[in-house]
């Protein structure tokens, strides 16, 4: 079964909706083998179609066709993978203990879908953000409509295509569009709505939700530290950070936003830094083949504007007509700086030096709670207490960004970050409701549960006390 167009006018949309809610009382997208069918089916599709996704990421982002493998096309296999190896096991009902004076009987946790789920996905991983958490609704039996971003037009347009000319519309959906439709879509009342992008648009989209009383899972953003202690293996972790920033020319969620050195390896760092970045991207960075583009002039404007009066120590080169911002690291004059009070989301990586752990610990915890943290040290002691006095959504230690790819791992935020997770397990939670359901049979009978209560309730009093005193 094919989609119709689905687009533009208020009526279509909620025609959509109606269509999908209806499809739900069905019951169809709850079974098993369904569900597993359009899981594989999507597998297939998006491995068929991998050369155009790149193409796609490519047109939007100036993304290298690595980049998009690794990033977008191959974690989508991955998780769809995992997940059909443990669908079956998540389906089942969890039995729990019933208190003893209920029974006999049987008390059991039942996970069920929410229904029809919105999913509105951002611009910068355009394929695995919008894909990833509907996995994880297919998986849990929703019906689900999704809302890719109108910033990435090529890959947005290739979604639609795919989807709506593979799946059933009262299952699954692609709605193209801007803020209009957007809009539209959040006015109507869905059973759960999952969204990735800003906070500014996590709060609007937060209250559209609270108009309906939706759940909502929110996966922002934020400043992601990166501690850099005086005990590590220079090369691998100047590795690390100099690939999980510059990837996706640093359009990435969880790219280290600024860096927190130890003071006393400040200068061997840097220098090192900087031919880390050349070893990587060649001595003319915008020639090299494997750094992305910024996504538009709008954002391409705004990053610049945040370098207005910093300390430019390496990098800095900009070429309006590519959207092109070289690999760009910053000295901070002070924490108060533009560059400092919103999510960089570029090329750009500010740093600063901390003296002892402590002031780095509180550098970090005056602020937002960010989406990852990440900390470099071989010092058991330091990680332990870092570990211990920070919060953050998600942290790597020695690592960057992938720790968002293992599939047994939560990934969301905390506070200004978000609120809720998904991949693998968490995701098909975050998409489920859990109904708790006692069964008892027609024998059996407490009396002293009922009036006239004078009769029992000393000797009540007497087992319960016993019981749960």
């Amino acid at each position: 079964m094919q989609n119709t167009a689905v687009k533009q006018s208020s009526s279509p949309i909620v025609s959509l909706i109606q269509s999908q809610r209806d499809f739900f009382r069905t019951g169809k997208s709850k079974e098993y083998a369904f569900r597993v069918e359009q899981l594989k089916k999507l597998k297939e599709l998006v491995e068929k179609h991998e050369l155009d996704f790149e193409a796609a990421l490519k047109s939007d982002l100036g993304r290298c066709p690595a980049e998009a493998y690794l990033g977008e096309t191959i974690i989508i296999s991955k998780e769809i993978k995992h997940t059909l190896k443990c669908l079956k096991g998540w389906m089942k009902p969890q039995k729990v203990s019933t208190d003893f004076p209920l029974l006999p009987g049987t008390s059991k946790i039942h996970p069920e879908p929410y229904g029809v789920a919105l999913i509105i996905a951002p611009w910068n991983y355009p394929l695995q953000l919008a894909l990833g958490p509907a996995v994880a609704s297919i998986a849990a039996g929703n019906c689900n409509i999704i809302k890719p971003s109108e910033l990435a037009p090529a890959t947005s347009a290739l979604l639609a295509r795919l989807v709506n000319n593979n799946f059933p519309s009262e299952f699954l959906a692609v709605v193209e569009g801007g803020v209009p439709e957007t809009t539209e879509l959040l006015n109507e009342k869905f059973d759960t709505i999952f969204y990735t992008g800003s906070s500014q648009v996590g709060r609007i989209v937060m209250a559209a939700a609270a108009k309906h009383l939706t759940p909502v899972t929110l996966e922002l953003g934020g400043k992601s530290p990166c501690i850099v202690d005086e005990e590590i293996h220079l090369d691998f972790a100047l590795n690390r950070i100099v690939w999980g920033k510059f990837l996706n020319a640093g359009q990435t969620c969880v790219a280290p936003d600024y860096l927190l050195i130890n003071e006393k390896i400040k200068d061997k760092f840097i220098d090192a830094l900087r031919k880390k970045i050349e070893s990587f991207y060649g001595k003319d960075v915008k020639a090299s083949p494997d750094f992305a583009r910024i996504i538009n002039k709008r954002h391409f404007d705004r990053i610049l504007k945040l370098l207005d009066g910093e300390k430019v120590v390496i990098g800095g080169k900009s070429d309006v007509n590519n959207l092109f911002i070289e690999p760009t690291i910053v000295e901070l004059k002070n924490a108060e700086t533009p560059l400092m009070q919103e999510e960089i989301f570029g090329p750009v990586l500010p740093f600063t030096t901390y003296k002892n752990l402590d002031e780095a610990i509180n550098f970090i915890n005056d602020r937002s709670k960010p989406l990852a943290l990440y900390l470099f040290t071989t010092n058991k002691s330091v990680q332990e207490k870092v570990i211990k006095e920070t919060s953050a959504g998600g942290m790597a230690i020695n690592d960057t960004v992938v720790h968002l790819a293992i599939s047994e791992l939560p990934f969301g935020g905390v506070g200004d970050s978000g609120m809720g997770s998904y991949h693998g397990k968490p995701g098909f939670d975050a998409f489920s409701h859990f109904k708790s359901i006692l069964a008892r049979p027609f024998w059996g009978e407490n009396a002293m549960r009922y009036p006239p209560y004078a009769k029992n309730f000393g000797l009540v009093r007497k087992l319960y006390n016993f019981l749960y005193r």
